[in-house]
């Protein structure tokens, strides 16, 4: 049986669109049903905070463009490259 390093390795040899459906499987599959209600009372507490910010003005708004160029930096950089 493959270890999770090996299926790491597999789907990151993947086409990129692949590669987003997998993460998201992956993500989805870290969700439960347990509800939490501290957790849930946190979210709802920095959505408003971060919903607040934008209506002020005070948040840095980022392009979709400017955050993929920042993530594919930081990778690159992560991993050495």
């Amino acid at each position: 049986m493959a270890t999770a390093d090996e299926h790491i390795q597999a789907l990151l040899n993947l086409p990129v669109e692949d590669r987003t459906h997998a993460a998201k499987l992956l993500l989805d599959s870290l969700d439960t049903d347990v509800e939490d209600p501290k957790a849930e009372a946190l979210r709802a507490a920095e959505l408003t905070r971060r919903a607040r910010a934008v209506a002020d003005g005070k948040a840095e708004l980022v392009e979709p463009d400017e955050v993929r160029r920042r993530v594919a930096a930081r990778l690159r950089e992560v991993r050495g490259q």
